[in-house]
């Protein structure tokens, strides 16, 4: 490997927000999606060069910028997309709820598939809409799509589907019939869709490909609302740069309006931070994805060996599903936080009795905190 991921950098005094929820304790953070390496070679030289410039102006985007994330989903997912479908945001978390907002009306309501990351159960409430949950299936130790569940839950006031996929915290990569069951599912209800897929750089299982739900026709594109970002990819959270791809120019002016006087602008850090990732940092990619699948072995196997602990199989990001329920605790985060490690509570996500692991670490943080959770069981 070219690059060390194996290098242990101290976060403690970085006002790392994953470092400082247990600072001056002994926890290992395994919690928020935010991994510990540090970010691309070519990013760090592109934000150096950036302020030596010395002007920290008001920045549009970089026109490379929009050609090479218009030219890498066509190269990686065989989805044409035009450059003026790129709406830019701040925060992919900021799109979900611009979203809930811009679909539908007050008191409408918005589906969401459970277990699923936080923000979904949380922005259309604050959007003055109401939520609607509908289970996965775990069948068979994997993940399934649950179409009777959607087809249940669904209400003739119901505007918006939010999606995730590759999906977290299961790490599932939807198939295209899995994909194809949601649009046709869509299209039937007349929903809009809005696809979180933060994630569609990191599939780990050879097996699994990534296809954009969008990307399948026209129809369903017109009724979607697509987030990507490189911040998960390429470890860039604290530089606040992601975007929506919104076909459909309607659909588009409704999104650009609700964010008008609210959604700040990206910063020109985001900006370039994300034409280096993007353009200059696959081979770091190419890399953090072997070590990442040889983390997830090691998280696989140390799970399998654990009583009372069960994981299905993770297609994709660098977040392990852990299923605790059989473990004779009430609180199985409090128990493995008081044992060392800090997991992510299931319930936040919709699903208590789970916890969620993030592996995106050097190894020997990730070895140690498993050996803390097998002590803690024995």
């Amino acid at each position: 490997m070219h690059y060390d991921f194996d290098r242990l950098i101290d976060r403690e005094e970085s006002q790392s927000l994953k470092w400082q929820k247990y600072a001056g304790r002994d926890v290992l953070p395994l919690w928020v999606a935010d991994m510990d390496f540090a970010a691309p070679p070519a990013v760090m030289q592109a934000l150096r060069q950036r302020v030596e410039h010395g002007i920290y102006g008001y920045t549009l985007p970089p026109p490379e910028l929009v050609a090479v994330i218009t030219d890498s989903l066509w190269r990686d997912f065989r989805w044409p997309i035009k450059s003026d479908w790129l709406v830019w945001l701040p925060g992919l978390v900021t799109g979900i709820n611009v979203a809930c907002r811009a679909v539908g009306e007050a008191g409408s309501a918005v589906l969401s598939q459970i277990p699923v990351y936080p923000p979904f159960l949380t922005a259309p409430g604050l959007s003055g809409r109401r939520l609607i949950k509908a289970p996965l299936a775990l069948s068979e130790g994997r993940w399934q799509l649950d179409m009777d569940a959607l087809k249940a839950a669904v209400t003739a006031d119901c505007r918006l589907l939010l999606l995730c996929n590759p999906q977290n915290p299961t790490g599932r990569v939807f198939t295209r019939e899995e994909l194809e069951q949601i649009a046709e599912f869509c299209l039937r209800h007349e929903l809009l869709v809005c696809s979180d897929e933060i994630h569609c750089d990191l599939v780990l299982d050879p097996a699994c490909r990534h296809l954009p739900l969008a990307g399948l026709g026209d129809a369903i594109a017109s009724r979607t609302i697509t987030l990507m970002a490189p911040s998960k990819t390429y470890n860039l959270p604290g530089l606040g740069c992601s975007f929506a791809i919104i076909p459909d120019p309607t659909l588009r002016r409704r999104f650009r309006r609700v964010m008008e006087g609210i959604v700040p602008h990206v910063t020109l850090f985001g900006y370039a931070g994300a034409l280096a990732a993007y353009r200059d940092s696959g081979p770091w990619l190419t890399d953090l994805l072997t070590y990442l699948r040889e983390n997830r072995r090691r998280v696989t196997e140390a799970v399998a060996a654990m009583e009372g602990l069960e994981m299905a199989p993770v297609e994709a990001t660098y977040l392990a599903w852990i299923d605790a329920r059989r473990l004779p605790v009430t609180d199985p985060a409090a128990f493995f936080e008081q044992a060392g490690v800090g997991l992510s509570d299931g319930a936040d996500f919709g699903t208590p009795g789970f916890v969620r692991l993030n592996f995106g670490c050097p190894r020997s943080r990730l070895d140690a905190a498993l050996e803390r959770m097998v002590k803690a069981l024995s």
